[in-house]
């Protein structure tokens, strides 16, 4: 049993299961505003069960398909898979039992979801190799989270509406904009070994400002959001105090100082989801 336990916890430790608050905040926003509020209990169960799905998938995907290159890096060497400490053997079993539990979450939400999931599995599955052909990989990475709110939107309403995607580009823009901040800690070992970034294109600075400007379409695109969906002052009031965690962020990393980026790509957007999903269902049920 100790075993067992032992096991799960560096799955759990591999996929970085406590940021699975990064999209989740998100998705229940894209729920909550497709009805104006009017969300089940059935659904928010499901939405809750496909997002963690899917990001356990997609992460436990990534992390066996860069094995070899997290093991030649001396960031990542010491991770979870690359020491040694998980099997991918057994990460394997996790993709295909989590893109199935996404599969059957899918099926309990309605008939459009189920239709859309197998191409939600197509793009988790194939932003992993995105990194060996185009430095636009950050921006695969957003369109993968972004399709959280997206979905939640369809699981609510079982229409394919064009609204969601103001909100799903918000989140990829978000998404692009810190992992592009992050990447800038792999510059030398991606130029060395032949993948594709931002920072390893363009340098630590312009890569600092790709960041800001992804971040700042993230706060465009939430505007729009608030515009269409005709939302009133707590939700703009909610996206100024996400705004101002980003600005944050870009205060802390600079060109040629690295050592807070992880605080800033990690702990702080914890906040901006959560931030802009209180502030919007204040502005619903007041």
């Amino acid at each position: 049993m100790s075993t067992v336990l032992s096991k799960l916890k560096d799955y759990l430790a591999m996929i970085d299961f406590s940021h699975t608050l990064f999209g989740l905040p998100f998705a229940y926003l894209g729920a909550f505003l497709a009805h104006n509020g009017t969300v089940t209990l059935h659904q928010l169960i499901w939405i809750t069960v496909a997002m963690v799905s899917a990001r356990t998938a997609a992460l436990s995907l990534n992390r066996i398909i860069d094995l070899p290159y997290d093991a030649a890096n001396p960031r990542t060497a010491g991770w979870t898979l690359p020491s040694g400490r998980l099997n991918p053997r057994w990460v394997w079993i996790g993709v295909f039992f989590f893109l199935a539990l996404l599969l059957f979450a899918a099926s309990q939400l309605n008939p459009l979801c189920l239709k859309l999931s197998p191409l939600a599995v197509v793009i988790l599955w194939g932003y992993s190799y995105t990194k060996r052909y185009t430095w636009l990989c950050h921006l695969f990475l957003g369109m993968a989270i972004g399709m959280g709110p997206i979905g939640a939107w369809f699981a609510v309403t079982g229409t394919f509406d064009w609204q969601p995607f103001l909100l799903g580009a918000a989140v990829a823009f978000w998404i692009a904009g810190f992992d592009t901040m992050y990447a800038c800690q792999d510059i030398e070992f991606d130029r060395q070994t032949g993948l594709y970034s931002i920072p390893a294109r363009f340098g630590e600075r312009n890569a600092l400002i790709f960041s800001t400007v992804f971040h700042i379409l993230t706060v465009i695109f939430l505007i729009l959001t608030g515009v269409v969906l005709q939302l009133g002052g707590w939700f703009y009031g909610g996206v100024v105090l996400a705004a101002v965690v980003l600005v944050y962020e870009h205060r802390i990393v600079q060109p040629g100082d690295l050592s807070r980026v992880k605080q800033a790509s990690f702990q702080l957007n914890h906040y901006v989801g959560l931030l802009v999903l209180i502030a919007a269902l204040i502005d619903i049920y007041t």
